[in-house]
């Protein structure tokens, strides 16, 4: 029996829209981008993987805020 990782799928169809032209696309190809995109943010935030990549940009945006003080 072959499972599915929802998260990587997410991720691949998200790689393969956003391969294609961008002057191919209509505002409604785009919608659909965005709305898959914060699917994938949704599935990935509560796991390792997400926690940390929450993590990693705290740290960059606070460095960012240091340095410009």
């Amino acid at each position: 029996m072959m499972t599915i990782n929802v998260g990587v799928l997410l991720a691949v169809i998200v790689v393969l829209r956003l391969r294609r032209r961008t002057h191919s696309r209509s505002r409604n190809d785009e919608k659909l981008t965005v709305v898959i995109v914060l699917a994938l943010g949704i599935v990935i935030a509560p796991t390792p993987f997400g926690q940390g990549v929450l993590d990693f940009i705290g740290q960059l945006a606070a460095g960012i805020t240091d340095s410009s003080r």
